[in-house]
């Protein structure tokens, strides 16, 4: 990892790099899967692209999260590790979090929003997670979590702003490449960024050539806002469906996408509703609306496949090769989001 010098930002402090996705995946193996990655030709011919999707549905406790939660808990000393870990989440990460302690026969506290959907918070109590529900704001989050860290001494493992988290999470982009290249451009849901920022490292670190582009809904715009102001700029009271991008990026993974990442995009309600009925429905995945964001960009033609905002076309015909990210597939089926009330 590059360490910072005396008197860096906490932005550029312990920065992991593509050696430290390279440890993670090595460190996971015996407990993360290696995902599928798969093609649809009706969705290839469609968007005019060979696209290769990587489905992180499949992943334990179905999302990309379990990747960087069990890097960081298998991370720990033993002598830390004993307390046990805490975190607040609204969903994914407690799951994944919850299920790396129980491998690893530790103690874990979750402190999950009011709001958290019930799927989510389901799944995460079924891993063996202590669950303290807390009101849907940042500050009530880290207040509650603040006082659990005092009580039990545990280590918090934060969601997306934490070294081994992202590396974890970069191991998605090392499967997909050694799967699918050579890919053109690779497209990726941002929330707080962990996994855009694992996924970006990874990329230009193996493939330079390869455009990186992240996607994120734009009733929850703020990673898309603090790209273009150069500094992190807060969520503003977000609506969306898709609930697993609501949070606002970290610092250390702000100084990861803006070294690696070539651009964020936004996405409205209906593209991320339609793109995910089109996983749904061509290639028989369940997904969930986070996941469905970087394929709502095709969707919208915000990136075109075979326009400006992708690279010369990689070596298979005359499309150009598309790695897209699945995130996850933690949907509460009653309420799919083309039967259901959608956000304003």
């Amino acid at each position: 990892m590059q360490r910072s010098q005396p008197g860096a930002t906490a932005a550029s402090a312990d920065l992991p790099d593509i050696d430290a996705v390279r440890a993670a995946a090595k460190r996971i193996r015996p407990w993360a899967k290696a995902t599928p990655v798969l093609a649809s030709s009706a969705l290839d011919d469609r968007f005019g692209a060979r696209l290769a999707f990587k489905c992180e549905s499949f992943q334990r406790t179905g999302s990309f999260k379990f990747r960087g939660a069990g890097n960081a808990v298998l991370a720990l000393p033993d002598e830390r590790a004993e307390a046990g870990v805490a975190t607040h989440s609204s969903g994914n990460h407690a799951a994944a979090l919850a299920l790396a302690a129980r491998l690893r026969g530790i103690p874990c506290r979750v402190v999950m929003p009011r709001n958290a959907p019930a799927v989510k918070l389901a799944a995460a109590a079924g891993y063996g997670a202590a669950i303290e529900r807390c009101e849907p704001t940042l500050d009530a989050r880290e207040a509650a979590l603040a006082a659990i860290l005092t009580r039990s001494g545990a280590t918090a493992i934060h969601p997306y702003d934490n070294a081994h988290v992202i590396a974890g999470q970069g191991t998605v982009a090392l499967e997909l490449l050694q799967a699918a290249a050579p890919l053109d451009l690779v497209l990726a849901p941002i929330g707080g960024g962990g996994l855009a920022a694992g996924v970006a490292l990874t990329v230009k670190a193996l493939s330079p050539r390869t455009r990186v582009i992240a996607v994120e809904p734009a009733a929850a715009d703020d990673a898309h806002r603090s790209f273009r102001a150069g500094r992190i700029l807060p969520s503003l009271a977000p609506r969306t469906v898709a609930d697993g991008l609501l949070t606002s990026l970290g610092q250390r993974n702000f100084a990861l996408i803006r070294r690696h990442l070539d651009d964020i995009v936004t996405v409205s309600e209906a593209a991320i509703v339609a793109a995910m009925r089109l996983v749904w429905e061509r290639m028989k995945v369940v997904v969930e609306p986070s996941a469905a964001v970087p394929l709502a960009a095709l969707v919208e033609g915000c990136v075109e496949a075979g326009g400006a905002h992708a690279a010369k076309p990689g070596g298979n015909g005359d499309r150009p090769r598309i790695g897209i990210v699945l995130s996850g597939g933690n949907v509460d089926l009653d309420r799919l989001p083309w039967s259901a009330p959608q956000p304003p």
